[in-house]
């Protein structure tokens, strides 16, 4: 990994705002593959990464400025679990890599009238390999040191991988964060943002300000970025602007398309109501960059339609 500046300011010098991708596991289910499976997307890695290739490749033909990998589910345990060797767990860990950037290359090469996208290599939180969401949560049974120890091999590795930073996506507590950072200080040049879930416009998951978390990783070395995803349509606005009073980091964001998650059943609904909230990506953007974001996308139930319309919409503006 670049030993070099901040990847996402660099990039932000020649876009207004970066264009985040969309849902990985969303696309991989309308390609007919069944996810249903405690490494989720995870497990294509092994059965049909050309696939998850595909689905990157689709992001960037559509306009994303990065690419989330692969990875989030993707743990030595996890893939040990299903009978793989610690091995062949780490092979498919580099892989979930390669794949984004083999898909980036299909794509940008010859475009000169857009920056070279990124590969950001995901680090899911510890509740997703668990599998019964507590990513949504917190509250685990391992303390800070339990989560470095947890973190370690995979996020070695991925920086290894020769992706541009790591996306360490969907924390629902501070303390997991700090378990980042303190990663994050082993490796100097290494980078690295983080966004967590959240439970309404001013708290993550387990209850923590995002004010808070904002204060606590506002300087810490590696930090490339704060902000949340996997979240309502309608937090966004104050997440952003609480962020924003506690540091001067880029701040991204990628929430979900405006359904409701049940992690007991595994199913998505309808949302009961809007909670007067924006309907989508493009029609939250203008009053999301002015709260303050650097960086937009979309998590679970966004599409390649979803990018496209986002970055149609920055082109534009």
């Amino acid at each position: 990994m670049s030993q070099h500046d901040n990847p996402i300011t660099q990039l932000l010098r020649d876009v207004p705002f970066m264009v985040i991708d969309g849902a990985l596991a969303t696309e991989l289910e309308t390609l007919g593959c069944d996810l249903n499976d405690s490494l989720w997307s995870a497990r294509l890695l092994a059965e049909a990464p050309e696939k998850i290739r595909q689905v990157h490749q689709a992001y960037f033909e559509a306009g994303a400025d990065c690419a989330i990998t692969a990875s989030y589910q993707a743990t030595i345990a996890g893939f040990m679990q299903a009978g793989m060797t610690a091995s062949q767990a780490r092979e498919l860990i580099r892989l979930s890599v390669t794949l984004a950037i083999e898909a980036r290359e299909a794509v940008w090469q010859g475009q000169s009238d857009r920056p070279k996208p990124l590969v950001a290599a995901s680090v899911g939180p510890y509740g997703a390999y668990l599998a019964d969401g507590s990513e949504y949560r917190g509250g685990y049974d391992l303390d800070r040191a339990g989560l470095v120890d947890f973190h370690r091999e995979r996020f070695e590795l991925l920086l290894e991988s020769g992706a541009d930073l790591l996306a360490v996506e969907t924390l629902p507590s501070l303390d997991e964060a700090l378990a980042i950072t303190d990663l994050l200080a082993e490796h100097p040049g290494a980078q690295a943002w983080i966004t967590f879930s959240a439970k309404d416009g001013e708290h993550i998951s387990d209850g923590t300000p995002i004010e808070a978390c904002a204060k606590a990783l506002a300087n810490c070395p590696g930090v490339a970025a704060i902000g949340v995803n996997c979240t309502a349509l309608a937090h966004i606005e104050s997440l952003i602007a609480a962020i924003k009073r506690a540091c001067d980091l880029p701040v991204l964001v990628y929430p979900n398309s405006g359904e409701q998650y049940d992690p007991v059943s595994k199913t998505w609904h309808p949302a009961a109501c809007d909670h007067g909230g924006p309907s989508g990506l493009v029609q939250g953007a203008e009053q999301w960059l002015a709260a303050g974001a650097s960086g937009i996308g979309g998590c679970c139930r966004t599409t390649p339609a979803d990018i496209q319309a986002l970055a149609d919409w920055r082109r534009a503006r």
